[in-house]
């Protein structure tokens, strides 16, 4: 394949930036956390875990009230055994969303988590995965809403791993 065939990296921040600008908001700022994340080995393995998922692509299953784009802090459950033909989107970055619509399992992937589970790799899938809206301007809002409704949301699931999908 010529160079000039090869797929060109996404531009990830400077895209975001100037869609925030186009969309007449503040200059977007990335948040840094003060202290790492804690990360713990699991003592069990895969194959006798318990299995959730974090979304942030604005995802939402049909019937469901899509995400409003401008710092929708809600989030949304999705059981496990959701079909791929009832997966939307919604999220502020639209643009990002092309590949998503064409195949949901490309941000959110529901089937080969399934997949895993029939063949034993995890010994099982939480009942609801979760979405959120991953492009939300108020980190105030992220901190004091979207946050404790996730913990919440995930704690009543009894995991014992997470996998986190950003967008």
């Amino acid at each position: 394949m010529s160079d000039a065939m090869k797929p060109k990296p996404t531009q990830y921040m400077r895209q975001t930036r100037e869609s925030y600008e186009k969309l007449g908001f503040e200059p977007y700022q990335w948040f840094e956390a003060e202290d790492g994340p804690e990360f713990v080995r699991d003592p069990k393995p895969l194959s006798e875990s318990r299995l959730g998922v974090i979304s942030t692509a604005g995802t939402y299953v049909s019937g469901q009230v899509a995400f409003y784009t401008k710092d929708d802090t809600s989030i949304r459950s999705i059981p496990s055994t959701t079909s791929t033909e009832d997966i939307r989107f919604a999220h502020i970055m639209e643009n990002y969303l092309v590949e998503a619509r064409q195949d949901p399992c490309t941000v959110f992937p529901i089937n080969a988590l399934n997949q895993l589970q029939d063949e034993g790799v995890v010994g099982e899938l939480a009942d609801n995965f979760f979405s959120c809206m991953g492009g939300i301007y108020s980190r105030k809002r992220v901190e004091t809403e979207l946050i404790p409704n996730l913990d919440d949301a995930v704690k009543r699931e009894k995991l014992d791993l997470l996998l986190l999908v950003p967008l």
